[in-house]
C-alpha cells in the first residue's frame, strides 16, 4: 500500500509541481541513472531539492530511490517520519556520532539503490554552494565501480529556501554532469566532484541573487 502511495505521490502532484507550476529546464539528463546502483550528488538549497531530483528519475526506479537525509530531523516526530520513510523513501543517517553513518548507504547500494546525497550537508543560503563534506567520498571509496553523477540546481533556494514555508514558483534550471571516477584518493575524489559540481553551475553562468 504505501508503495502504491508514493507512486501515486511522485507521479501526481510531484510532477504537477515541477514540470508544470515551476518549470524545470534540464540539461544533461541523458547522464541520470536509469537502473542502480548509482549515487547522485547535488548542492541543497531548499526541502524541494529531493522531490525534483526524484521527480526526473524514471517512476519505474522509484522503489530503488533513496534520498540520505539526517534522522534527527525527520524522525521527530511520528507523522513526518512515517512520510519521511515511506512516501520520499529516504535513507536515515545518525549524525550523533554513535554508529557508522554511512552502514545503511553501504547496505542500500549492495541492494542496487539509486542514492540522494548532499554533500553540503544541511541546506544553505539560496544559491549558494557551501564546502562539500567527504562523506561521500568514504562511501565512493568502498563502491569504487558505483557511478557517482554530478548535479547542479538553480532556483529552488528562491523558490523555498530554509526557513520559509512560503512556495514561490521560480524556474529551475538543472545541469546534470558525467559520473566522476574514483581515484583511489579521497582527497583527489572531492576535488573532482567538486570540480564537477562547479563546471555544471558555471554552464549556467547565472547572476548572484540579491
Amino acid at each position: 500500500m504505501t508503495r502504491l502511495l508514493r507512486w501515486m505521490f511522485f507521479a501526481g502532484p510531484v510532477k504537477l509541481l515541477v514540470l508544470l507550476i515551476m518549470g524545470v529546464n534540464i540539461r544533461g539528463r541523458g547522464n541520470l541513472p536509469r537502473s542502480g546502483p548509482a549515487i547522485l550528488v547535488a548542492n541543497h538549497n531548499s526541502h524541494l531539492d529531493t522531490l525534483t531530483l526524484i521527480s526526473l528519475l524514471p517512476l519505474k526506479t522509484l522503489p530503488l530511490v533513496r534520498p540520505v537525509a539526517a534522522l534527527d530531523y525527520f524522525l521527530k516526530n511520528r507523522l513526518l517520519a512515517w512520510f519521511a520513510l515511506n512516501i520520499i523513501g529516504i535513507l536515515p543517517i545518525d549524525r550523533s556520532g554513535g554508529a557508522n553513518p554511512l552502514a545503511n548507504s553501504k547496505t542500500a547500494l549492495a541492494a542496487g539503490s539509486m542514492l540522494i546525497l548532499f554533500p553540503e550537508g544541511s541546506r544553505g543560503e539560496p544559491e549558494k554552494l557551501a564546502e562539500f563534506k567527504r562523506g561521500v567520498a568514504l562511501l565512493v571509496k568502498d563502491n569504487p565501480t558505483v557511478p557517482v553523477i554530478p548535479v547542479f540546481m538553480h532556483g529552488l533556494g528562491k523558490a523555498l529556501p530554509k526557513g520559509t514555508k512560503l512556495f514561490v514558483p521560480f524556474v529551475c534550471d538543472i545541469y546534470v554532469g558525467e559520473p566522476v571516477p574514483w581515484r583511489d584518493d579521497t582527497r583527489l575524489f572531492m576535488t573532482d566532484l567538486r570540480a564537477a559540481v562547479d563546471g555544471l553551475a558555471a554552464q549556467g553562468d547565472f547572476p548572484p541573487w540579491d
